[in-house]
């Protein structure tokens, strides 16, 4: 599967946002952003007017690389979001909230969704009791997530839990940071996603 293997912060860079790719270093001054906040390459200060299109295409860019799926992925969740009821563009941001590899993330079980997404692929966590290794499966409200007994061990677990034990919970998870597990409460809302996209000009961009 085509992956992308250059340097992530050049990522958040072109965006002109932090998408916490990097984990911890995204809350420092050696964040890339902070350092250097304009568009990576020759021409990454210069200035110019984007064109509507332009601004679709960075929208979509954002939400895609913010939950690190690839086109075709983010084209099959915006597919799923025309067919529910709502706002599409509040469905789709919903959806990829789901996704299990966002949630351990969301959960403070891993510094960035791609670490998450590693460990859930290395089979560290449960779904309701099952174990589950499929980054892209969508948690509804009321499932359990843990992490397995076997995997509480880990050094590279704990490293982690401790690292993370005072990163704040979205409202619609639970975390109960002794027996290491997590319940959906509910669905997200979009007040309660902290991507700073416009989601209607996905939706405008994939409607043409």
């Amino acid at each position: 599967m085509a992956r992308y293997t250059d340097s992530v912060c050049k990522l958040c860079r072109r965006e002109g946002q932090k998408l916490f790719l990097k984990g911890s270093r995204c809350y420092t001054d050696k964040c890339a952003v902070t350092r250097r906040a304009y568009a990576p390459g020759q021409h990454g200060q210069g200035r110019k007017k984007t064109s509507e299109y332009g601004l679709q295409l960075r929208a979509k860019q954002t939400a895609k690389r913010y939950y690190g799926v690839l086109e075709s992925q983010f084209l099959k969740y915006y597919e799923m979001a025309t067919k529910k009821e709502g706002k599409t563009g509040e469905e789709l941001l919903i959806l990829l909230e789901r996704r299990l590899d966002n949630v351990v993330y969301r959960l403070g079980w891993a510094n960035s969704r791609a670490e998450a997404r590693q460990l859930v692929v290395h089979g560290h966590f449960t779904v309701n009791g099952g174990r589950v290794d499929i980054p892209s499966f969508l948690v509804k409200p009321g499932d359990m997530v843990s992490i397995r007994d076997k995997s509480r061990k880990s050094e590279k677990i704990k490293a982690v839990l401790e690292q993370n034990a005072s990163r704040p919970v979205p409202k619609w998870l639970e975390v109960n940071r002794e027996t290491l597990e997590g319940k959906i409460l509910a669905l997200p809302t979009r007040d309660e996603i902290d991507l700073s996209v416009d989601e209607t000009l996905i939706v405008e961009l994939y409607s043409k």
